[in-house]
């Protein structure tokens, strides 16, 4: 295991530690088994605990009877068995984010309900993309909520990212076309635009992305060039029906699933993975800029059973 790797691993590790204590510790007190069909029902229920969703579950506990050896299976063997399987399911979402220079600035829309940590991932997001050499300009188009403003300006100013704001109740479209105006004019090589998520109103909701793109759309008819859509882990499986809502309002091309340090229920990624197929480009499990970690299926699959690093390698 190189160095990068090692560190996201001991990353994922500690901001999975909740989801891994409790499918580890349920696969610890299986004991030295063979996988027969109680052991197999024991590992369904601790991966539907985990909020892989009863369907996700069955599928990959179905996958680790047809592997099962013959002989008792220790710990850290059924974990990797499980493992393994959970890779498998999320090997095909991951996919890492990556700016279009020929597009200039590179738009991203952030989407996602109120609450989900949307502007924070943003805030690391401009962060990350600094660091690695790209110009970043912030537009806090969310203008609902005078908070969210308010942490868009914060992060821009702990980043050293210009940010693009106006008062509470502006017109969130009108704040969208003046910073793009303004990018191009400035060549920031990345505009991130930070919008409201209204879930509970969903006309309203489509309404107002529908307006932000086609204003936008007037200056750049490619625009916007990703729409990444935040979730909470810590809401299980109402996960589900949010992605459901964006993906057919925004045309999501990506998630970041923020929190994870916060849930017993990290498990709902690989529920997502299953049911949506979108690309997963970053996982939050911390306060930090660092903790905005890239996606790495083989790296989550082994800290979400807890398998200690020299497992991993």
């Amino acid at each position: 295991m190189g160095a990068n790797e090692a560190g996201l691993w001991r990353r994922l590790s500690a901001g999975l530690v909740r989801t891994a204590s409790r499918l580890g510790d349920g696969i610890a007190h299986l004991g030295r088994r063979r996988l027969d069909k109680a052991t197999l029902q024991a590992l369904e229920d601790l991966l539907i605990q985990a909020d892989l969703g009863t369907v996700t579950a069955e599928k990959i506990v179905a996958a680790v009877g047809r592997a099962r050896p013959a002989h008792e299976l220790g710990e850290d063997e059924i974990k990797s068995l499980v493992a393994r399987e959970i890779e498998t399911v999320l090997s095909p979402v991951e996919k890492h984010f990556s700016v279009d220079a020929s597009k200039k600035p590179f738009v991203v829309l952030g989407v996602g309900v109120n609450g989900s940590g949307k502007t924070t991932t943003l805030g690391k997001l401009a962060a990350r993309l600094q660091a690695d050499g790209h110009s970043v300009m912030l537009a806090a188009a969310d203008t609902f909520r005078a908070a969210a403003i308010d942490q868009l300006v914060l992060w821009g100013k702990r980043v050293n990212a210009p940010v693009v704001a106006k008062a509470p109740g502006a017109d969130p479209a009108g704040v969208a076309f003046e910073a793009l105006e303004r990018a191009r004019a400035e060549r920031s090589d990345i505009l991130l635009i930070d919008t409201a998520g209204r879930l509970q109103n969903k006309a309203a909701l489509m309404g107002e992305l529908e307006k932000i793109n086609r204003v936008i759309k007037k200056l750049d008819d490619t625009a916007p060039h990703a729409v990444l859509l935040v979730l909470d882990a810590t809401v299980g499986q109402n996960a589900l029906s949010q992605a459901e809502v964006f993906a057919k309002v925004a045309g999501v091309t990506g998630i970041v699933l923020a929190k994870l340090d916060g849930t017993a229920k990290g498990g709902i990624l690989v529920a997502l993975a299953a049911r949506f197929g979108l690309p997963v480009h970053f996982v939050g499990i911390g306060e930090t800029v660092a903790d905005l970690a890239p996606f790495e299926a083989r790296a989550f699959s082994r800290a979400i059973v807890g398998l200690a690093d020299s497992a991993a390698s």
